[in-house]
Parts: C-alpha cells; structure tokens; sequence
C-alpha cells in the first residue's frame, strides 16, 4: 500500500477530527479543546507530546534514531466571524468560526502522525526525526504584539531543526492542484497608524480651526502615491489604509484622527521606501497647522521558500500529484507567520487546493472546502517529511559536506 492509499484509509477519521473541529472553533491562543485533540490523537500515535507550548501550542516528536530533523507546522486557531449556512458541522460558537481552513490543517497534520508512526512500525521511515507543530494563533497576536509562530521560536519549537514544512489549504484553488514557487512566496507586513491632530471649532467657522478630517484627507491621497511613484515598477508593495476615526459631532470642525492601515514588501528596501513615504505625506500637513504622528508596528516578515527545500518538496509530492499538479504560484501579498519558523530553518510553504464546485473562500462567513483533499494533505506532508529526512541524510554524509 503506498503512501496516498494509506492516507485514504485514514479519510473517516481525519473528516470526522475536521468536523469536530469546525464545531467547537477556538480564537488565537485559546485553542485548549484543539491543542487537546491534537495532542491526544498524536500521543496515540506514539509520538512524544510536549503541551503548553507558546501557551496553547503542541509539539509532538517522533524519534528514529540519528538524522535530521524536519519540522512541519499546522494552524490551529479560527476567526471572531459569524458562520452562515446549515452544515451539519457548523459552528456552535456564537461569533466564532473557522474562516480559514486550520480545522483542515490540524486534522491533516493528526493524519501525518499516524502516516510516519506506522512507517517507523514497520522499519523504513529514514533514520531522524519528525516535529509536528500544532501551533496556536496564527490570525492574531498577543497584547506584546507576538503571533504563534513567535512565541513557538521563544519555546525552543525550531531548536535543532534542520528544515520546515507548511501547507495552506486553498478554498479558492484548484483542487488537487500544489501551488509552489522558490524564493518569495508571502509578503512581509507592518502595521501604520497615523494620528493627525487640528484644533476643533464650530463648523460654520472653520477658520478658527485646523480641519483633522480634511487635512487626514490630503494625507491619505498623497500617501497613495507612494507605491505608484516611490518605488519601482519591478518591485512589488502594497499600502492600504484600512480605516479613519475622527471627529464628535456633524457640526464641530473634527480636532483629531487617527488612521490605521498595512503596508506589504518583499524586499527591504520597499519596507523602508514606504515608511519614509508615508512620513513624508504626513508630514507636509504640519505646514498647514496639524501635528501628525506616524508609528509602524513590525509585523510578520516575508515567506521566502528555501530553493533547494522547495525543489525537494516538489519532487516528494510529484508522486502525489503528478508532473502536471504543479502551479507556479506568484508572490501573494498576504502575510504569513510560518514566516518567523523559515527564519529558523531553511523552509518551504505550499498551498493546496481545495475549492469546492462553487468556491466557498476564505475569511468570509460561508467558508467551507473539500474534505477529499484531507488524506491527499496528510499524504502529500509526510512524504515531503520522508523525502527530506532521506535528502538530508544524503547530504551530511557526503564527503563533500566535511
């Protein structure tokens, strides 16, 4: 039986881990009920089980004696989203749901547990270790602005690993179909606020005022330039400014406000050309009478998919998939934080389609994908973990490598 034919024995399992997920969804890092799960069903399997990690993380190891060690990182945590629609399995968390699919990466990385631990039975998983990382809160972050991913590093998750795994599902790809690409795959983010101070006043008298609507205004629409004419067209940035808070009443000139928003890069240079951008936008408004304050809170930095982790993947998962499963994904200017996981070790992130016949995408209130594509992930996963421990391997023994 090969590794795809395992994988679909585990199908009515891993379906009904998914659905008692989806039922009992868990916002960032309060994921207790799922840690749990994931543990126990790990445990089970006869993988090692830390708990309590980054809070309400899991880390299960499997040992074969000496070799590398791969690590491979499931999502755990759902939205603050009302779910709609009639599934069996829908939510029964008023306001909660799982918008983003990480029902479907805890279910597969439980499958990829028991896919390896039957391998190690029977004597021909390679020789080293597999990291399976149940990792809590990757949509959020901490009142110390920290993410999953980041606490995780602080634990020790990534201490020793030689090279990490990550898989998205896509509700709005392709079934079947792995979406891969070397070098930079997500982007990096920062969040701006900007506060904007004038002086309020009556509004049928605005020249006894300085207008914090009006000149945040001025400010937006030229911040807005910053992209199309500060940086070069061969490089790729983002800059949004998502949302304005400002003034008390219809009838008083607006004394302050405060604007939010994300910028997205790859390349640091793009970071700091935005940045100085913005500043610069801001700026000019204090010749007309405001005082402008602009902050960038540090986000995640970008997914840059390791070259030679990424071309073993996709030799792993061609036996899955075939030659013509691959699509060469461009750079997505979401953001990731698996991202502070490749920083750690050489890493590679795919995205694996998943879209039903009529798409239901992704942090919208009707979300759902393929279940089909469950045993094809953990399949998929812990072959990549095989193929890379074998590669690995290979690698340090060669006399080349001394």
């Amino acid at each position: 039986m090969d590794l795809l034919d395992r994988a679909q024995s585990l199908r009515p399992r891993l379906v009904e881990i998914r659905r008692d997920l989806h039922r009992h969804p868990e916002l960032s890092f309060q994921e207790v009920r799922t840690a749990s799960l994931a543990a126990r069903e790990s445990e089970a399997a006869g993988f090692s089980v830390r708990t309590g990690v980054a809070r309400t993380g899991v880390i299960a190891e499997l040992s074969n004696g000496e070799g590398p060690t791969v690590a491979i990182r499931a999502d755990m945590d759902a939205l603050p989203i009302q779910e709609v629609g009639d599934a069996s399995y829908a939510s029964t968390v008023d306001g909660v749901m799982h918008a983003c699919g990480h029902d479907f990466h805890t279910a597969g990385l439980v499958g990829v547990s028991h896919l390896l631990a039957g391998l190690k039975e029977e004597g021909i998983l390679p020789p080293g270790r597999v990291r399976l990382l149940f990792q809590p809160s990757e949509e959020s972050v901490d009142s110390e602005g920290k993410s999953g991913a980041m606490r995780m590093v602080e634990e020790g998750a990534m201490d020793s690993v030689d090279a990490v795994l990550g898989l998205h599902v896509g509700a709005h790809l392709p079934f079947g179909k792995v979406f891969l690409r070397q070098g930079p795959f997500f982007a990096g983010s920062d969040e701006v606020v900007v506060t904007v101070e004038g002086k309020s006043s009556h509004a049928a008298r605005p020249h006894d005022g300085v207008d914090a609507v009006a000149l945040a205004s001025l400010g937006v629409v030229t911040a807005q330039q910053v992209v199309s004419r500060g940086i070069s067209p061969a490089m790729r940035g983002v800059l949004t400014l998502g949302t304005i808070q400002g003034g008390t009443a219809p009838n008083v000139i607006a004394e302050r406000v405060v604007l939010k928003g994300t910028l997205r890069y790859f390349e640091p240079e793009v970071r700091s050309r935005i940045q100085e951008g913005v500043r610069r936008a801001f700026a000019t408004l204090e010749a007309m009478g405001a005082r402008c304050e602009v902050q960038f809170l540090s986000g995640y930095p970008p997914v840059i998919n390791n070259p030679t982790i990424t071309k073993w993947v996709r030799e792993a998962a061609t036996q899955f998939v075939g030659d013509n499963g691959f699509v060469d994904q461009e750079p997505n200017m979401e953001a990731e934080d698996f991202a502070f996981l490749a920083e750690q070790a050489p890493g590679a992130f795919l995205w694996l389609g998943a879209a039903l016949t009529k798409p239901h995408v992704h942090h919208r209130p009707d979300f759902d994908a393929d279940e089909e594509v469950l045993p094809l992930g953990a399949a998929l996963l812990a072959g990549s973990a095989i193929h890379l421990m074998t590669r690995l391997g290979e690698q340090h023994e060669s006399p080349s490598d001394h």
